[in-house]
């Protein structure tokens, strides 16, 4: 908390701000709960938001000042997406990108989330509240990772690739691959090219086996 009033003084943080807890506490906190909730609310599926758009970036320089007032300020102007740093750095950053198909350790400050949820149906709706994520995601552009754009497989992000399965099955998972898995993409595809070489088991943006040509 020092740090923080030390170095954003602007939010006026105080200690009866900051709350202690465990994981599945959190979990509650996320979902919207108080955290002193049973765990229980957890089964009832029915509190979640019937639609729902995720987006997401690393940082890899900081943001300046200016940077993030203008940021701030965009926020207002698209009105409800949401905003979220989840900070990396710590004992991530001693392992190397290769050591998992999960690359994204060393060299990144935050993974930050763009989000929107939202109840009410319609395409005027859904393509207001997808264009505001989509805006967003486009103004980061500067302050984020390049070469490439990295992603997070677990918020599955179709705007950024899909494949469709057929001859252009590799080049068309290249795109969407080397955001998630960087350079390990191509040791998924020679693996799934040993375990599911006619691709049965697929979707919009799996790992996508060698052509028999290329092998």
């Amino acid at each position: 908390m020092t740090v923080m009033n030390r170095d954003f003084p602007e939010l006026g943080l105080q200690k009866q701000d900051c709350k202690k807890m465990g994981w599945i506490q959190s979990v509650l906190c996320w979902a919207n709960f108080d955290p002193n909730s049973s765990t229980n609310v957890l089964l009832d599926r029915t509190y979640a938001a019937k639609f729902s758009k995720r987006k997401l970036d690393y940082l890899q320089t900081p943001i300046s000042k200016v940077g993030l007032e203008s940021i701030w300020s965009k926020m207002m102007e698209l009105g409800k997406t949401g905003f979220v740093f989840n900070p990396y750095g710590g004992r991530m950053g001693e392992i190397p990108a290769a050591a998992t198909p999960f690359p994204h350790w060393a060299g990144n400050i935050f993974k930050i989330q763009y989000s929107l949820n939202w109840d009410e149906e319609g395409v005027v709706v859904e393509n207001n509240n997808l264009n505001q994520v989509r805006e967003l995601y486009s103004f980061m552009t500067p302050f984020v990772s390049k070469f490439p754009r990295e992603s997070f497989l677990c918020y599955r992000d179709v705007d950024i690739g899909i494949t469709h399965n057929g001859k252009n099955s590799y080049s068309e998972g290249k795109v969407f691959g080397e955001k998630y898995f960087k350079g390990n993409f191509d040791r998924l595809v020679k693996v799934k090219t040993m375990v599911d070489p006619q691709n049965f088991f697929r979707n919009e943006q799996n790992i996508p086996p060698f052509s028999s040509k290329k092998m």
